[in-house]
């Protein structure tokens, strides 16, 4: 029998345990999923709409759905749970949905699917790109290891992309749509999702040959029973708020970004430091790193930046880079795409011989140095430096050792040989520039470079 809930201010009484141990004896998931946590004693008066089975019925049916799908008791089940006993569930929802479907509905778009298929991260995740279920499941998609190796992310103890929403996101896609391709019906692929392309076939042929999810649902695995309803029950729950008096009053944004790409190690805390952009942005960005450390092993991996400090960033990122690098446990190399400024030239002092020279972005003290033929000791000794840190701008000061002019010095450039490096198997130009304190933009703008790629033998200008 369908009877209406009864429309009170009614004192909602919340005391949850995990939502795969309660509700229905066929648990929503399996604890990767949805609540993991006790929700304690919330006392609260809310005001509930009531509603029967034959209204979501004419809502749903009246519903423009790219992924159509006919209400019954399950789905309704979960929608009495979502709208009633679990509300704040639902409204931590709604508090997130603002901050990722719009990448969701981008890639679903470019990947030509249904935009409902968006829906099933909240019954993965709750929306949330760092939750681990028992299992070891990862991220907004909860992708295991194998799986998330297998769709190009890397999975290690420093870096793990499937907490990545971008990356994790196109890999969720990609692979919902191979099962589509599979098994010709969107419920069944996202069964498939869950429990597994080969639980499904199983289902399949104990049912007789059936291929939509409720000719093979009694065959299926409790968990994926619970699965897809749940889905169906926020593709009409999300579209149909005002009815359950849900009112968003402060939903969460994405922050708008660029990517850059270093190529080498980097801290997240020295970067924060060094640009002045606030950690936890970093940190919120680039949810896939952990300890807020890129290792080497992940030196072409790309880093978020908020898009307000993407210009001051473009700006310094040579000097940047450098001062990173120098660092005794960082090391970080300039953007790919990023021109550094022309080295200005140095101004003597004719009556102490002694050369004032302003850094330019670019500027590296083994660059400064050699151009002046003197050794990076010198000019830390000279300028009371403590480490290789320079910053455009600081004047460094160079004991020439005579009486020495701009003019001079420029004439002096132009005598002499160039200095030259043979590529060996195995370098790289990051390798390279350690090697004679460069950075990798510098040695690409003495060789006129357009990309990282160089082969043995090759001979390249690193002074």
């Amino acid at each position: 029998m369908k009877t209406p809930f009864r429309s009170l201010f009614i004192l909602a009484i919340t005391c949850m345990t995990p939502l795969t141990q309660g509700f229905s004896q066929e648990s929503p998931l399996d604890g990767a999923t949805l609540l993991t946590d006790e929700i304690f004693p919330n006392y609260h008066y809310e005001y509930i709409p009531d509603f029967t089975y034959e209204e979501v019925n004419q809502r749903i049916k009246a519903m423009k759905n790219e992924m159509h799908f006919e209400l019954n008791d399950r789905i309704f089940s979960f929608i009495q749970y979502f709208t009633v006993r679990n509300r704040d569930y639902t409204k931590m929802v709604l508090a997130r949905k603002e901050k990722f479907f719009p990448l969701f509905e981008e890639t679903l778009s470019k990947h030509e699917m249904p935009r409902e298929i968006e829906y099933l991260a909240i019954v993965e995740s709750g929306l949330d790109p760092q939750i681990k279920s028992r299992v070891g499941a990862m991220g907004l998609w909860q992708f295991m290891p194998a799986t998330g190796k297998m769709y190009g992310m890397n999975v290690n103890a420093d870096v793990d992309d499937r907490m990545d929403p971008e990356l994790s996101t196109d890999a969720a896609a990609k692979y919902l749509k191979s099962l589509y391709r599979m098994f010709g019906d969107w419920e069944v692929a996202m069964a498939a999702y869950n429990c597994g392309p080969g639980n499904v076939r199983k289902a399949i042929k104990k049912s007789g040959g059936k291929t939509t999810f409720w000719g093979i649902y009694n065959h299926l695995p409790k968990e994926t029973r619970s699965y897809v309803p749940q889905v169906q029950a926020f593709i009409y729950l999300l579209n149909h708020l005002e009815e359950h008096n849900f009112n968003l009053e402060e939903p969460t944004y994405p922050i708008e970004y660029e990517k850059f790409r270093f190529e080498r190690a980097l801290s997240l805390d020295k970067l924060s430091e060094l640009t002045a952009i606030c950690l936890k942005d970093l940190e919120e960005l680039n949810p896939s790193v952990k300890n807020k450390n890129i290792p080497l092993s992940n030196r072409n991996m790309e880093v978020k930046i908020p898009r307000t400090k993407a210009p001051f960033l473009k700006e310094n990122l040579a000097w940047i880079s450098d001062s990173l690098g120098n660092q005794p446990s960082v090391l970080i190399a300039s953007n790919a795409t990023t021109t550094l400024v022309p080295v200005e030239k140095a101004v003597a002092n004719t009556s102490t011989g002694r050369i004032a020279y302003t850094v330019k972005s670019g500027d590296v003290l083994g660059s400064i140095a050699s151009r002046h033929g003197v050794s990076v000791t010198q000019v830390k000794e000279w300028n009371n430096l403590n480490s290789n840190l320079i910053k455009v701008g600081q004047i460094i000061y160079i004991n020439s050792g005579k009486t020495v002019n701009s003019s001079t010095l420029a004439d002096n450039s132009k005598s002499i040989d160039p200095k030259t490096y043979t590529v060996r198997p195995g370098d790289s130009l990051w390798i390279i520039s350690q090697k004679h304190s460069l950075s990798v933009e510098q040695i690409k703008r003495l060789n006129n470079l357009n990309s990282n790629n160089i082969k043995p033998g090759q001979k390249l200008v690193i002074g």
